[in-house]
């Protein structure tokens, strides 16, 4: 326990079908696409995802970056905790990077310059730690293989909740007008990997330059 809180800590998992495609558990029309994210979607396939941002070396954005895989090699995430503040760190299949969500009762910022993992501030519910993200950019996508979109506006909820020593569900919230009608959920079973740390990974595809 951390201030009374849960110890989120440590190093953690998911199963990589949720990298390829993050509505992997859900019905198609559990997953309401408005239709320009359907062109979007439709697009990605016909280049054959060759303009997916991550084959580019930029980031997996969020959600995508709590699920990165590459084939077979997990890229698993770190977390580390205060009272004030949770450092997100993570291995990824690109370049190693962070995030910083804050618990200090600021709001996100009103008017925040567009980024690839945006801004992201905590709350503690019960047990659950809820991190609200907002100020994304529009170019990330939400998964690989299948390619969901993410737009400008986009709010991502993710709700932590460990189960037990071992086991945390990971709750991710799609609440995206500009790509989807309704918000949409997935809950993904996330695993400890005990006495693990992360190691450097460095994206060197010569194609980002021109980004």
């Amino acid at each position: 326990m951390t201030d009374g809180k849960p110890d989120l800590s440590g190093v953690w998992s998911v199963p990589a079908d949720y990298f390829k495609n993050l509505a992997t558990d859900l019905k198609d029309d559990d997953v309401p696409m408005l239709p320009a994210a359907k062109e979007l979607l439709k697009q990605h396939e016909i280049k054959d995802h060759a303009d997916d941002p991550m084959a580019l070396c930029l980031p997996p954005g969020v959600p995508r970056i709590d699920t990165s895989n590459s084939g077979d090699a997990l890229h698993p995430f770190k977390i580390v905790q205060t009272s004030k503040l949770i450092l997100l760190l993570y291995e990824t299949s690109v370049n190693s990077t962070f995030r910083q969500v804050f618990l200090d009762g600021r709001p996100l910022p009103k008017d925040p310059q567009p980024t690839w993992l945006g801004y992201s501030v905590g709350r503690w519910e019960g047990n659950t730690l809820v991190v609200e993200t907002t100020g994304f950019n529009g170019r990330a996508w939400l998964d690989t293989f299948k390619g969901h979109p993410q737009s400008d506006v986009a709010r991502v909820t993710e709700r932590f909740t460990r189960r037990d020593f071992g086991h945390m569900n990971l709750t991710i919230t799609i609440d995206d007008p500009k790509s989807y009608s309704k918000p949409w959920k997935v809950t993904i079973p996330t695993i400890l990997l005990p006495d693990t740390d992360l190691i450097e990974t460095v994206c060197e595809n010569p194609k980002a330059v021109a980004q």
